[in-house]
């Protein structure tokens, strides 16, 4: 074990060297509170050692007469030693209180999102942080709530991300999931003429603006050969979407899972379309500037925590699901044939993501969704995931 000497403290080092407790990481807050316990430990027992070690020398000397022991020195030492341990007790306490208190992560969830699939697999526990979580109904109100520096970290499609960057909310994609394309699709009732997505010309079709529902129709009907003034988008949520689907006011949905599988297994909508080849599907853990300049220590344990639970889930299906269903009141089968398609996991933010996210962000200009041309490689922060690179 290595100890510093008491003669090298705190003080005496360069000041760009020791950063004020507020601005150190946690395991540098760990290893100095280490270093200061060790060494006024390491100081105290010299001091309490040495003089009986020196009075056993001058005993020895003093049978001989070559030298008298001063019996004074003893209280000073005893006095100083105690004073040692008092105040390496009190910064110790000090500092474990900063380790323990002074990093809060506020996190945006969705219900029987992230926060459930943490706790189930167990990886909620033994956080060397505090995790303050919001929840909200969709991910366009955490995206908003990341912009106005009311969260820290936030989980968000990657369409819908890079909508919000474009405005120029201080936020980067730092991690997130890949599930597969077919899990986004374009759905029509049961009874609809409608066959194929070359009958979708003419055609009221819902999907959410500025994100998949959107992007999805106007793939779709690129890909068909169809003009997108020849069909009338309509903005809607999931949820106004589903209604008006089944009242008959729209003729098509473009939704994603669990909506999908809701959709078919329960109301006997049929699949006509789906992403594949035409998104990335790729879900994208967000995280504001300042959380990735201040608390970047606990924010790349959380994506750690994510990906490794992600994986967890992929090997326990029924389980998640259960626990899933119980949260959130949806059917537990539906959420096994959503969990089931999508095959969710985490994804390394490399070059080929990089490239295939542009592609996509490309496409989302030229359609009109984004209102300008971005460089998708300064909206991520590639260092979360780096440690990874290879396993994607």
């Amino acid at each position: 074990m290595c100890i510093i000497p008491v003669h090298l403290s705190l003080a005496s080092m360069p000041s760009s060297r020791v950063p004020p407790f507020d601005e150190m990481s946690l395991p540098d807050a760990r290893a100095i509170r280490t270093a200061i316990s060790l060494t006024a430990h390491s100081a105290i027992i010299d001091l309490i050692v040495s003089p009986h070690r020196s009075l056993t020398r001058r005993e020895q000397s003093n049978k001989t007469g070559h030298m008298r022991i001063n019996h004074r020195h003893h209280p000073i030492t005893r006095r100083l030693a105690a004073s040692l341990l008092a105040a390496a007790v009190t910064f110790s306490m000090a500092a474990a209180s900063f380790a323990a208190d002074a990093v809060v992560l506020r996190v945006g969830d969705q219900k029987g999102g992230n926060r459930s699939l943490l706790e189930i697999s167990g990886y909620a526990k033994d956080l060397p942080y505090k995790i303050e979580w919001s929840e909200f109904p969709a991910a366009a109100p955490i995206l908003e709530a990341l912009n106005a520096g009311a969260l820290d970290v936030g989980y968000t499609g990657d369409l819908s991300f890079l909508s919000v960057y474009a405005a120029g909310a201080p936020i980067k994609a730092i991690g997130g999931t890949r599930s597969d394309a077919k899990t986004q699709a374009i759905l029509v009732r049961q009874d609809s003429p409608i066959k194929s997505a070359a009958d979708l010309r003419g055609k009221r079709l819902a999907g959410t603006r500025g994100g998949w529902g959107q992007f999805l129709i106007d793939a779709t009907l690129e890909k068909a050969e169809i003009k997108l003034e020849d069909a009338t988008f309509a903005p809607l949520g999931p949820v106004d979407a589903k209604i008006a689907l089944l009242a008959g006011s729209i003729d098509a949905w473009a939704v994603w899972e669990p909506y999908v599988s809701f959709a078919t297994l329960k109301d006997k909508a049929r699949v006509i379309a789906d992403g594949e080849g035409l998104t990335p599907t790729i879900t994208f853990i967000v995280a504001s500037d300042n959380a990735i300049a201040t608390k970047r220590a606990a924010v790349q344990d959380l994506v750690q925590r994510l990906n490794k639970a992600r994986l967890w889930s992929l090997d326990h299906l029924g389980e998640y699901a259960k626990n899933t269903a119980e949260l959130t009141k949806l059917p537990e089968d539906v959420l096994l044939s959503a969990y089931t398609a999508q095959r969710t996991s985490p994804i390394v933010i490399d070059e080929n993501v990089v490239k295939e996210v542009q592609a996509a962000s490309d496409r989302s200009t030229r359609y009109g969704i984004l209102p300008k041309t971005l460089d998708v490689n300064k909206a991520v922060d590639r260092s979360f995931t780096a440690a990874a690179a290879g396993s994607n």
